[in-house]
């Protein structure tokens, strides 16, 4: 076991329960004799609970089945109109069936090659969601349990942020629940403060969320949150909703 002053360090690791049973209880001792481990530890508690907000979207359901399911409900013909068309219509529809059924099977399998190329599109679309979703997860986990992990935490009305940053690894993360929805065309924008100067760190995807912020720390003394036009601003085109220090 490391010697007591490198308990400090283990705050990250206890909150996400990543320590053998003798090192969390000598970490317990400690921790109720330790007011700052015991903020420090409330805040990672609460941050680790944020992950589990992020929410996964399913690909829109497939086309496919609903156009075989509407199959059988397609008028192909006309009722007969009088007794007397009944004959020369059949004799017609007779004549002219073969090429009818050809042009429709023709057709639908046009359209389920349309429907399976795009399901796969779709398919690719969700994939590649839920990979990057699973790499900013366990990026963000990583960040939770580096031995120097930082938090700072600020609400605004319903929302609340937290910054979760590590000097070491020179990288931060964002997390989110409760920001207004924006209207279509806005988004939120994340920035390091380099002491005045505001560099860009991201976009939050979603009201609700988390994201680990483009870029190194680089010396920067704060995050900041800035509501932008869609695709993000260059600079900040508003004062920051949210500024988080990094202290």
């Amino acid at each position: 076991m490391s010697a007591a002053p490198d308990l400090h360090t283990l705050t990250g690791a206890y909150a996400t329960h990543a320590l053998p049973e003798a090192e969390r209880a000598e970490f317990e001792r400690h921790l109720a004799q330790c007011p700052a481990c015991a903020q420090e530890v409330a805040e990672f508690e609460a941050t680790v609970a944020r992950l589990g907000t992020a929410e996964s979207r399913e690909p829109a359901p497939a086309l496919k089945a609903r156009v075989m399911a509407g199959l059988g409900e397609i008028r192909q013909l006309p009722p007969p109109t009088t007794p007397a068309d009944r004959p020369r219509r059949r004799s017609r529809l007779a004549r002219r069936w073969p090429g009818l059924a050809l042009a429709a099977c023709l057709a639908l399998a046009t359209a389920l090659g349309a429907l399976a190329v795009q399901q796969h599109d779709r398919a690719s679309r969700a994939q590649a969601r839920a990979n990057l979703l699973h790499a900013q997860q366990a990026a963000v986990t990583g960040l939770l349990t580096a031995p120097d992990a930082r938090t700072s935490s600020t609400a605004v009305g319903s929302a609340v942020a937290t910054v979760v940053w590590s000097a070491d690894r020179g990288r931060a993360a964002f997390l989110a629940t409760g920001l207004p929805a924006l209207p279509e065309g806005r988004t939120y924008e994340l920035w390091f403060d380099d002491a005045g100067t505001m560099r860009p760190a991201g976009l939050l995807p979603a009201s609700d969320g988390q994201l680990l912020l483009t870029g190194a720390i680089d010396g920067a003394v704060g995050v900041g949150v800035t509501e932008e036009p869609a695709g993000g601003s260059a600079r900040p085109t508003g004062q920051p909703l949210m500024l988080l220090p990094l202290t």
